[in-house]
């Protein structure tokens, strides 16, 4: 079903579709904010496998996965900004008590960047490197992290999202799922469908946040604007400038990624998923459902697609095709008048 799409986009609209054709995806989406309008509205594919199921549309949510994670770190941006954590650079067990010793030394920035070290085993906590002085994505430290907001807050991470920022933002068609609705999407993997994963609940700790094409375009346009929309401040300014800004230990080797709260930054590294040819102050996130949000502030912009598919075909290079997603979204925000 197309929506809005110029055919100065078309290129990167047959792009998704050619990916969504080569991992198997059923459904797909692309959708371009620019200069605070929509410039680029399209859909393809259906809910599930059958042509018979419903469309993928403007209404459609899709399991976004790790994408989730953003909203995290904006729910400890904000508990910064009304002075309930002090300072990034505190360790974790300061706030959370239980984690005093095993993870000493370890700080909040540490887990928003993962650069953390910690690894699960046992039962408990181990040293995969020196923190600090290294990066792995791994999600103990998102854990911690989502535990410290239920701390601070008294409320579950999925109810004080909705409650401070999902209703102010106007974002309805994002929420963490537990019953199936019309609107949300299977997810497929090793040819199995599932719409959600098991053990889902509304507290924002599972990966079970469903987002339309359009409000997760919405939630990177929130942040490029730095809160403020239609000339109304929704959110403080410095909430989001933290969260897009570098906040990697120096201490980090430099051929390693570069993060703000969570969001990955355009840097020159292998190991970076940002397209080359993108501009520097560009920022983006990524799930392993092929969703992907991406923030070009040099050219006033958000960029996103949206997939349904976990498991990927044999040869299918992952890192290749979001670097060339994105080095094509820069040639077209480019030139585009």
């Amino acid at each position: 079903m197309l929506k809005i799409a110029t055919e100065h986009f078309k290129p990167l609209n047959d792009y998704v579709y050619s990916t969504q054709v080569d991992i198997g995806a059923t459904a797909a989406a692309a959708y371009i904010i620019k200069n605070n309008a929509v410039v680029n509205e399209w859909y393809s594919g259906t809910h599930e496998g059958s042509q018979q199921s419903r469309a993928v549309d403007e209404h459609t949510q899709f399991n976004v996965a790790s994408i989730r994670k953003t909203y995290l770190a904006l729910a400890i941006s904000l508990l910064i900004e009304r002075g309930l954590i002090a300072s990034i650079d505190d360790e974790i067990g300061a706030y959370l008590r239980e984690y005093k010793d095993m993870a000493k030394g370890v700080t909040l920035r540490h887990l928003l960047t993962h650069t953390h070290g910690l690894k699960a085993e046992g039962g408990g906590l181990s040293r995969a490197f020196a923190t600090g002085e290294n990066w792995a994505y791994r999600n103990e430290g998102i854990a911690m992290l989502i535990q410290l907001v239920t701390y601070l807050s008294g409320k579950a991470l999925g109810v004080f999202m909705k409650e401070h920022v999902l209703e102010r933002c106007k974002l309805h068609e994002t929420g963490w799922r537990t019953e199936n609705h019309e609107h949300l999407i299977y997810n497929y993997y090793e040819d199995q469908e599932t719409w959600v994963g098991p053990n889902n609940s509304a507290a924002g700790d599972q990966s079970n946040l469903f987002v339309s094409a359009r409000d997760l375009a919405m939630w990177g346009y929130i942040h490029l604007a730095k809160g403020c929309l239609s000339g109304e401040q929704l959110l403080p300014q410095p909430v989001f400038e933290r969260v897009t800004t570098l906040q990697t230990p120096s201490s980090v080797p430099t051929h390693l990624p570069r993060n703000g709260f969570i969001w990955w930054l355009q840097s020159d590294t292998l190991l970076n998923q940002i397209g080359e040819r993108l501009p520097n102050g560009s920022y983006q996130i990524l799930g392993i459902t092929g969703c992907a949000c991406l923030v070009v502030p040099k050219y006033d912009a958000v960029v996103v697609r949206m997939y349904n598919q976990l498991s990927h075909v044999n040869g299918y290079d992952y890192l290749k095709d979001i670097r060339q997603f994105g080095n094509l979204a820069n040639d077209l925000l480019l030139s585009y008048s």
